[in-house]
């Protein structure tokens, strides 16, 4: 047997480059991730120096973070560590985060016999103890000193050292116990309860600010002193409460007695500046739940501030790591960096850089105001307080007010209002009745529909004398964007005589109000040539008079999502001097109710506004069922199949009627059928309705704090269970082994033969089998909640509908949590947190709503089971491609999200190294990954995948890593010694450096530049483009919408390219691009509930074939059943949508129930088809037809769409129209384009 071995990677995390480390040899070298433990030991030597300077051996001492690098480690190596006696490496990570400085230790120390310690920083980690080269009691020795940590003990730790290494006589004491846990003031120093308990004012709000012990052992408090001095200009007292490990069980018991065993003493708020979390995976009852207080984080950065400031970046992928993605599983407050590392000295004793925390002011200054607002919220009577409630508007047309994606948000702020007033809030005398009614009340106002500025009344206004004085108070760098790009306040439309007008309405003390635009519809062409633009002399009136006049004690944006989150700054810890988002909000309590299946852009939100995310539910889900004429089919379908046994002359005469239903309903289009070959057609189609019959859609919209009820209930309960669970397998799974149906049902097509009876009824293929296992199961479930009775029949069935009754049921109920949990942060009290994602892939764990959700662990990703369903996708796509060209594909162009990513563990990230040929290498411990290899094109028995990412702004910021393992994987890959034909990353890499060395470039930057695979927005900026320039009508051709996506997607990224402007070698890309690939991992939502779609895939589709000339594939995957992916063509999906959603009765139905929101979500369903036909030319006459006759011919949808939003019956017949006038919609009725022409006037007229 011959074995093929894999190709190392050799990748590092957070591995800015070649480091040069200028170190003299020493006697001992003292290797730490810890700058406080450098510094303390730094300490203790200089004690011993000035003791007894003539025996002491040298001492040497380096950062581990600057040896990621394999050159800095083999430069180290051969100048400082070959000549030392004694290397003690602290490793804080294990083996694998150090892998090759592990190596080459242990090579080093074979070949020179010098004594070598590896000491965990943590947790005992034995594989690592093991390859020390003294006795593992010797190595526990110095972990306790190092562990225990403070200068005496680093004392006596050189000491041993000296004693055991180096023979010299000194006296050695075992380690001194420091305690885990203890209380400190900068008043008193360390104190115990009583005396803290006698020390603070009662009357005053007191505030514990947790930290590590190392910083009190190492004299790192100038931050913590700043941060408490900063909580007392506030009038909040603070207590530090040094730890040791918040893991450690003991240490969190001590903490819950240290804030609840107080006496007179309330502990208002907890400022944490530790990193990574407390909470783990089986926790159920948690600290943070029972303490009941505000959580804030307060981020002790790993790198300097020059980096800081100067970068878009914000923060490292370290500490976004350790210091915000895993403090949001405790449910914290993301607030900002209050200290950075600061170079205090390179120490001449040991000739080792000594690193401290320096403050960030502005920073302490900022989390002491957030705590302060908080507190208020405790001490406030609600009726005094001040809460903002801002609905979001895009784009920016009355129809399209109050967009919560999932959320009918309309009705949903009438619950929240009527919840604010029963919880006696001060809402005046009068409130809206309903979503519609609220929404009448809103376009009565100015709203962001320029033409109404100044023709409506405005109740608000903001004074330009206020104006300027705050504008004024910003930083000359904003200043000068916001001048440069708007002129004077003046200029503004929504500037009068008497100042802004604040768009909204007062109830009481609550402000109700739509928030403003970004600005593209004030400068329309502001969109070809600045992604990154600055907000409106308006937007900064609204924001400004909301702090500054209104005084806002709390700001609830209701629904996802809102655009302040994505405005130009870095990605965390934002700095109000560059990012506006931080200037224009400040230390407000910040509440967001957002749905539970998009981690990522609600994430966006907790990072950059210190957002509280309130999960809400999905939308009920159902399935789509049959209608109209494909119902029609479906029974033709059966009757032929009854017949062709029995009679020919009848099964002859269905064929034709099934043929020419079939072309009259353009289903030909949808099978590909081009022939005449009945079977074909037969076995297509039958497999095809059955498909559209069981999709998921929705069935209306979620209402916040509501649980669906009635069908709408069962349906949900069913979907889901309908995909395996981390408890159960899938319900028509479990009842399909009922049954004895040896297939996996959810891994089959539904077109695929299956003769069975079930319960009398004949199924002939695998979609009839689902259909009827379906039936049996909600008929099964009903007969249980109803009556308690439970089939003898159906015993794996009953296991599951148990769980349903007893665990789901109960957690879907438990959606009033969502109203509650919102009553409760606005008290000023800590929201519990929850796991996020898409409930209906399997999650159902994610329920009850109602949490302030959290992402992954970032250093996760591509986890496991995304490689697997990766492998499967990527085949999937090369099987099509080879299908359809008769040839491997060569290039594709992946379309790549952030919320995505963190749903699936990195699904479309795992597509890219399996087309790739490559794996990702995951530690054993923790499955972390920490490389990756190359697989052998023998193993991989097929030519490699050139792949190039097109991300999006929030996977730039979520995960730097990600991007940076994936480039180096690619430069590997670039590198191996293989055909061109079979490596076209090689074939290109070779070619390009060739082409950018002829145009003058050096030799190394040619390479870089031919190896650039990821590419995204501006630094700073956000989106795709297109969604504003389609909206807003600004393109005359398809070169147009490529010019927009091509600027706004021509930045690379990767290792150390943060967002270069590479807009030739993006051109490049596309040039060479024959496949064009976007998946989707859920299908509680589909491809038109979204702008992103289009914005993303449909502007890269585009993009290539504008600049190539010729359109490539456009696939689309489907990741919803991951044991069984799926890759069709774009076309067919769209068509799918079309089917089962778009035009479907059961949708429209769902819809109307919801009012305002309900026409709303039609005229955006057309928007996004209309969006798809400008950027892909798929979009077919009898599409337009059927949304035109569904939605507006239909006398019934009509007179909803008029009594409810006329504004999206002009729209919706505007778009019609338009779509004919640009030759889209290409041959329509002369009828049907009056009946548009009547519409638009009749829609004009209603709403003016």
């Amino acid at each position: 047997m011959h074995l093929i071995a894999t190709i190392p990677g050799g990748w590092n995390p957070d591995d800015d480059g070649v480091f040069y480390i200028e170190q003299k040899p020493g006697d001992i070298v003292f290797l730490s991730a810890g700058d406080t433990e450098i510094h303390t030991v730094n300490e203790a030597y200089k004690t011993l120096y000035t003791q007894q300077s003539d025996r002491l051996p040298s001492l040497r001492m380096t950062n581990l973070v600057y040896l990621k690098q394999e050159l800095t480690i083999d430069n180290y190596v051969e100048d400082v560590l070959e000549k030392a006696k004694v290397i003690v490496c602290s490793l804080l990570g294990g083996i694998s985060y150090y892998k090759y400085l592990v190596e080459s230790l242990v090579e080093l120390q074979e070949g020179t016999n010098c004594v070598l310690l590896f000491i965990p920083a943590h947790e005992p980690d034995y594989e690592l103890m093991k390859l020390s080269s003294v006795p593992l009691q010797t190595v526990h020795h110095c972990r306790q000193y190092l562990q225990q940590g403070g200068k005496a003990n680093a004392i006596n730790f050189l000491n041993y050292i000296r004693k055991n290494f180096f023979n010299q006589t000194v006296e050695v004491v075992t380690a001194e116990q420091i305690d885990d846990l203890f209380l400190y003031t900068f008043e008193n120093g360390i104190v115990t309860q009583e005396e803290l308990d006698s020390s603070l004012d009662h009357n005053q709000p007191t505030t514990i600010l947790l930290a590590y012990r190392t910083h009190f052992l190492a004299n790192n408090l100038e931050p913590l002193e700043v941060l408490s001095q900063s909580l007392l200009d506030q009038d909040i007292q603070s207590v530090v409460a040094f730890a040791n490990n918040l893991r450690d069980p003991d240490t969190l018991v001590n903490l819950e007695k240290l804030m609840t065993n107080s006496g007179a003493r309330k502990i208002s708020a907890i400022i944490n500046t530790t990193g990574f979390t407390i909470k783990s995976s089986d926790t159920t009852d948690f600290i943070f739940d029972r303490l009941g207080i505000p959580i804030l984080q307060a981020i002790f950065s790993t790198t300097n501030k020059t980096v800081w400031e100067e970068g878009m970046f914000g923060l490292p992928p370290t500490d976004i790591a350790m210091n915000v993605a895993l403090p949001e599983i405790d449910g914290r407050i993301i607030g900002r960096a209050v200290s950075f590392k600061k170079e205090v000295q390179k120490d001449e004793l040991t000739d080792s850089t000594i690193v401290k925390y320096e403050a960030h002011q502005p920073a302490c200054e900022f989390m002491a105001r957030l705590a302060k607002n908080w507190i208020r919220l405790q001490e406030k009577k609600n009726e005094e307080k001040r809460v903002a409630v801002i609905l979001p508007n895009y784009p920016n047309k009355d129809s399209r007010l109050a967009n919560g994606v999932g959320l009918d948000t309309p009705a949903s702020c009438t619950v929240l209002l009527n919840a604010l007033q029963e919880a006696n809030y001060n809402l005046g005398e009068q409130l809206p009745q309903s979503g519609t009614e609220l929404m009448y009340w809103i376009t009565q106002v100015t709203t962001n529909d320029i033409s109404t500025a100044q023709t409506r009344p405005h109740v608000i206004l903001y004074s330009l004398s206020d104006f300027k004085k705050r504008f004024y108070t910003i930083s000359k760098t904003l200043q000068e964007k916001i001048i440069e790009q708007w002129g004077t306040p003046d200029n503004d439309p929504y500037f009068t005589e008497e100042g802004f007008i604040v768009s909204g309405f007062l109830l009481g003390n609550v402000f109700v109000s739509i928030q403003p635009s970004r600005g593209y519809n004030q400068d329309p062409q502001a969109i070809y040539h600045s992604p990154d633009l600055a907000p409106t002399y308006q937007y900064l009136a609204y924001y400004f008079w909301l702090q500054d006049t209104y005084q806002a004690d709390a700001v609830i944006h209701l629904g996802k999502h809102g655009n302040l989150e994505w405005l130009p700054g870095k990605s965390v810890s934002l700095d109000p001097e560059t990012c506006f988002p931080a200037m224009l909000f400040d230390a407000l309590p910040h509440f967001y109710p957002f749905i539970i299946n998009d981690p990522g852009e609600g994430t966006q939100a907790k990072r950059r506004n210190q957002a509280v995310i309130i999960d809400h539910l999905i939308p009920p889900m159902t399935r789509a069922e049959s209608y109209g004429s494909l119902m029609k089919l479906e029974h033709l379908v059966d009757e032929y199949y009854e017949a062709s046994n029995l009679d020919s002359k009848r099964s002859k005469a269905l064929e034709n009627e099934i043929a020419n239903l079939v072309k009259e309903t353009k289903l030909n289009i949808d099978l590909g059928i081009t022939s005449d070959d009945v079977d074909e057609l037969l076995v297509k189609l039958d497999g095809y309705l059955c498909e559209l019959k069981e999709a998921q859609i929705r069935d209306g919209l979620h209402i916040f704090g509501k649980a669906p009820v009635d069908d709408q209930l069962i349906d949900l309960l069913i979907a889901l269970h309908r995909m395996p669970t981390y408890e159960q397998k899938g319900i028509t799974q479990v009842l399909a082994e009922d049954l004895r149906i040896q297939q996996n049902i959810l891994a089959l097509d539904y077109a695929e033969k299956l003769e069975i009876k079930i319960r009398e009824k004949d199924c002939k293929t695998v979609g009839q089998v689902v259909e009827q296992l379906e039936f049996i199961a909600k008929q099964q479930l009903i007969q249980f909640l109803d009556e308690n009775i439970l089939s003898e029949v159906y015993p794996k069935l009953n296991e599951v509908l148990v769980l349903i009754k007893h665990k789901t049921l109960v957690a879907v109920h438990n959606t009033t949590e969502e109203i509650t949990n919102l009553l409760e942060g606005l008290n000023g009290a800590y929201v519990p947190s929850g796991p996020s994602g898409a409930p209906t892939r399997g999650r159902v764990d994610l329920l009850p709503t109602g949490r302030n959700f959290y992402s992954v662990d970032v250093r996760t990703i591509p986890t496991e089971t995304a490689f697997r369903l990766g492998e499967k996708s990527a085949k999937l796509i090369i099987d099509r491609y080879i299908q359809e060209h008769g040839d491997y594909p060569e290039t594709i162009g992946i379309s790549v999200w952030g919320t995505s990513t963190m749903r699936t563990g990195g699904d479309d990230i795992a597509q890219a190294f399996a087309l790739m040929g490559v794996k990702p290498i995951w530690k054993n411990t923790n499955r972390r990954v920490s490389d990756f290899e190359v697989i052998p094109l023998l193993k991989l028995q097929r030519p490699r995948v050139d792949v190039t990412l097109r991300i999006s702004g929030f996977f730039r910021d979520a995960f730097p890593d990600v991007i940076n393992l994936f480039n180096t994987a690619v430069a590997r890959v670039a590198e191996l010694d293989e055909s061109l034909e079979e490596n076209p990353i090689r074939k290109r890499f070779l070619a390009e450096t060739k082409d950018w060395e002829t145009k003058g470039l050096p030799q190394e930057e040619a390479k870089q530049r031919a190896l650039y695979r990821v590419f995204g927005s501006k630094p700073g900026a956000y989106g795709a483009g297109l969604q504003a320039v389609i909206d807003e009508k600004n393109w005359e051709t398809q070169e147009d919408l490529a010019k927009v996506y091509i600027n706004w997607s021509g930045y690379a990224y990767g290792n150390s390219k943060k967002g270069v402007s590479a807009h030739e070698s993006f051109t490049n890309r596309l040039q060479a691009m024959q496949i064009v690939m976007h998946n989707q991992d859920n299908r509680e939502h589909d491809i038109l509930d979204s702008d992103d779609y289009y914005q993303f895939q449909g502007g890269l589709a585009n993009a290539v074939a504008k600049v190539k000339g010729s359109e490539a594939e456009v696939y689309f995957g489907d990741h919803s059943r991951p044991e069984t992916p799926k890759v069709k063509t774009l076309k067919e999906e769209l068509l799918k949508v079309y089917r089962s959603r778009v035009i479907n009765p059961k949708w429209i139905a769902g819809v109307q129930r919801h009012g305002y929101k309900g026409a709303f979500e039609m005229a955006a369903t057309l928007d996004y088809l209309f969006a798809y036909d400008a950027t892909t030319n798929l979009i077919d006459d009898f599409m337009y037809e059927g949304i035109t006759e569904r939605y507006l011919l239909d006398e019934k949808n009509k007179a909803f769409i008029k009594d409810n939003n006329p504004w999206a019956l002009k729209d919706m017949s505007e778009r019609l129209l338009e779509a004919i006038q640009r030759g889209m919609w290409q041959e329509p009725s002369n009828e049907i384009k009056q009946q548009l022409e009547d519409l638009y006037l009749e829609g004009e007229g209603i709403v003016e």
